[in-house]
């Protein structure tokens, strides 16, 4: 992608997908009776996907997609780098507390077209 279509805020074809991929688990994630904190949070170091709350708990997930399995599947390709990522992005984000709330990093896997929720999937 250009930078002119970069400037213009225009997606490609894989973000698009990963946009899907987060939009069909933020939907799962609300029949399931959580509610979105929020979405996308990104600092230096690391991002989340999404943020959501059920009860007192906070859930950071991490969505990752995979459209065919020549590579392992989507849980698989969350690597310990990446972990290391998310779990920083988690600790940035809960300095917001004064006391913060219990919490879990979650794992929401797209392989086709099954879905799969990893509860606690990524600790400390």
């Amino acid at each position: 992608m250009g930078l002119l279509a970069r400037l213009k805020g225009v997606r490609t074809a894989r973000q698009q997908a990963g946009d899907a991929a987060e939009d069909r688990a933020l939907h799962y994630l609300a029949a399931q009776g959580m509610r979105l904190v929020e979405r996308n949070f990104r600092c230096r170091g690391g991002e989340i996907d999404l943020i959501m709350q059920s009860g007192e708990t906070l859930i950071f997930v991490e969505v990752r997609q995979r459209t065919g399995d020549s590579h392992g599947d989507a849980a698989a390709s969350i690597t310990p780098r990446k972990q290391a990522r998310i779990l920083l992005a988690a600790q940035i984000f809960l300095q917001r507390y004064r006391e913060p709330p219990p919490c879990r990093i979650d794992v929401i896997s797209i392989d086709g077209a099954r879905l799969q929720w990893l509860r606690n999937a990524i600790q400390a």
